[in-house]
């Protein structure tokens, strides 16, 4: 029988006139933790700097997302590898107390009544010792953000989304983004892909890799919930006192609801957000978007009703929302001026244009701390675009790892750094000064290799 072919029909649209909104030095879409971070950046380092958000607020993963962990600030030692912006939202949050992370002077401690109690919260202990991990209140955060951008002036635009990229002989002039105004047009020097699953990189033809590979976290989905009047503590009582139970429960519960559901901290012990992961979806299909919110939700029902009936804590727990923002963990990678493979990580490769020090990986075995390069950020041939966050150029196995809240706010803040330089020295941004760069970064509290600081690490 002769298989017949499907065609796909097409419409021509009209072509129209996109009034000019604004002029400026930076733009930068997506207002997640490297979009964020990059136009902060930009700003206070002298550049005029528009932000364009989709949603409401600004935060991303972080606040919309409900993913409320900022861990793997540090190694175990004394030492805090990753300060700079990420340690400024800590900062923020502890004066209006909106963050729970062990006190400066634990961070390193090997104290057993610390370490204790410091391990009932996943990623706040490393080989018996306490490192840097925070849980951040998502509301509080979206405040704090807000204050970050007012502060260093940047124009916002949220409830907008970048639709297209303006290029003109290979090198990207600004964006079109649409909102309730209307579609509109941002004039920029440089503009900065922060979407996290680099959604202009396609629009300004950049090369990228789309691939994932299944079975690793950062091709799933998520939808996140949050449960209330609950009791934490109460909750890991029962855990370590009655281990196997609990994981018997546990795998039982995630057999109810469909998905592996995951009960993890807040800065209030009655507040739990619930973790999962979803297989087989892609981030970048709207079918596999729908999907998810649809089926999470009931998934969240069957789980939720389990968690009362059958695990202390739970009694008495009622919904309190779920995020207004699809979990997504991975989408398209940049290819950029150097690919960060997992070799890389697991060698400690080292690199003159380093922009930030992650934390060594304890899933890598006993490795040097890992070094993100300035290149990566950096597109192959299109000109007067940069990266900041996941989709930074690396293969699968790296971007799975280095990935996290803020290891893309570190990439963000050196984004928004490069763009603002390249600015005042009419440059292209792949031809920065990288010095210039790494002093600058010194700066604003970002421990480098080979790079004296110059400022207190916290």
């Amino acid at each position: 029988m002769e298989e017949k072919t499907s065609t796909t029909k097409t419409i021509q649209e009209a072509a129209r006139e996109v009034k000019v909104c604004r002029e400026a030095d930076v733009v930068v879409v997506g207002g997640g933790p490297g979009g964020h971070s990059a136009a902060i950046a930009a700003a206070r380092s002298g550049a005029r700097t528009v932000l364009v958000e989709r949603y409401g607020h600004l935060g991303g993963m972080a606040t919309g997302g409900i993913v409320i962990q900022i861990p793997h600030m540090s190694d175990g030692t004394e030492e805090q590898q990753i300060i700079g912006l990420t340690q400024e939202w800590l900062d923020r949050l502890d004066e209006i107390g909106g963050c729970l992370h062990p006190k400066r002077d634990e961070i390193g401690s090997s104290d057993e009544k610390l370490v204790s109690y410091w391990r009932r919260f996943m990623g706040n202990t490393v080989r018996g010792r306490i490192k840097q991990t925070a849980w951040v209140d998502p509301e509080l955060l979206k405040c704090v953000l807000n204050n970050m951008v007012e502060e260093s002036e940047v124009k916002l635009f949220l409830h907008s989304w970048g639709a297209q990229v303006i290029v003109d002989k290979n090198k990207v002039r600004g964006v079109i983004f649409e909102s309730k105004s209307g579609r509109q047009a941002i004039l920029g020097k440089v503009v900065i892909d922060g979407t996290g699953d680099g959604d202009l990189l396609p629009l300004a033809g950049a090369e990228f890799d789309g691939t994932l590979d299944p079975k690793i976290r950062s091709s799933m989905l998520a939808l996140v919930f949050r449960l209330g009047n609950c009791d934490y503590q109460k909750l890991c009582d029962f855990r370590e006192r009655e281990q196997e139970r609990y994981q018997e429960l546990m795998a039982e519960l995630a057999k109810v609801a469909g998905t592996r559901l995951v009960p993890l901290p807040s800065p209030r012990n009655d507040v739990l957000w619930v973790n999962n992961w979803i297989p087989d979806l892609n981030c970048m299909n709207v079918e596999d978007l729908t999907t998810l919110e649809v089926e999470m939700r009931k998934m969240m029902l069957r789980g939720h009703d389990f968690m009362k009936k059958n695990i202390p804590t739970f009694e008495n727990s009622f919904i309190i929302d779920t995020a207004s923002q699809t979990g997504t963990r991975g989408g398209r990678r940049l290819v950029g001026e150097c690919v960060v493979t997992r070799e890389d990580l697991q060698a400690g490769k080292e690199y003159d244009d380093a922009i930030a020090v992650i934390p060594r990986f304890d899933a890598l075995g006993d490795t040097a701390h890992v070094q993100i390069p300035y290149r990566c950020l950096v597109p192959v041939k299109v000109d007067g675009l940069l990266v900041a966050g996941r989709s930074f150029s690396s293969d699968m196995a790296a971007n799975n790892m280095v990935n996290l809240i803020p290891h893309c706010i570190a990439m963000g803040q050196a984004a928004g750094t490069a763009a603002a330089l390249a600015v005042k020295n009419d440059v292209n941004v792949r031809d920065v000064d990288i010095r210039a760069l790494q002093d600058s970064l010194t700066r604003q509290n970002v421990p480098l290799p080979g790079v004296p600081s110059t400022v207190s690490k916290v």
